[in-house]
């Protein structure tokens, strides 16, 4: 049985570019904080204020491994352009939820990348037997919003005027995806 950590996937984008979903190396590390970095200039909504220093983000990268969370990134023609991960509920009591997390770099946008980091997640969720896939995403993000409700999403709750995006409030959605009992699952 192939481990958690070392599934692959590597398909053509609508744009013709060769994209590969792997699991995070160690290696990445700097492409990945040049990749944030880049976002967070450009004003997108991304919840990081800063990038991670290559020692915080080399530290991260070896304790989402060691914890058997999900955490890949999107390689687009040879160089990191965005990542996703699932962090795994650390108490017993919470280990059947994840919290899903990702971002795409511009350049990796409207390709559909999206829907495969999606399928590529949930099948890894599956795999790891969660029961419950949270995630947040800002009402502003409507291309990201109407991806997770296609995937089986639903919303759980928004914090009204949560975040200041551009000078303008914006509201945070928290949604989920269940696992068990879905009338719409295909066997696999």
């Amino acid at each position: 049985m192939e481990k958690l950590n070392e599934l692959s996937k590597v398909f053509t984008a609508k744009d013709s570019s060769t994209v590969i979903l792997r699991p995070v190396q160690k290696q990445d590390a700097s492409q990945i904080i040049e990749a944030v970095a880049s976002i967070i200039k450009e004003g997108a909504s991304i919840q990081k204020e800063r990038p991670r220093t290559l020692e915080e983000e080399q530290t991260f990268i070896q304790e989402m491994l060691r914890d058997e969370n999900m955490y890949i990134v999107v390689e687009l023609n040879g160089v990191v352009k965005g990542i996703a991960r699932v962090i795994r509920g650390e108490l017993e009591m919470k280990r059947h939820t994840g919290l899903f997390r990702t971002w795409l770099h511009e350049d990796a946008q409207g390709k559909g990348i999206g829907r495969q980091i999606m399928d590529y997640t949930l099948q890894w969720c599956k795999r790891a037997r969660l029961h419950k896939l949270c995630l947040t995403v800002f009402a502003s993000n409507e291309v990201a919003k109407h991806l997770y409700e296609k995937a089986g999403f639903v919303v759980e709750g928004i914090q009204k005027e949560q975040v200041i995006i551009n000078s303008h409030y914006d509201d945070e959605i928290f949604m989920a995806y269940f696992f068990r009992n879905r009338k719409d699952e295909k066997t696999q």
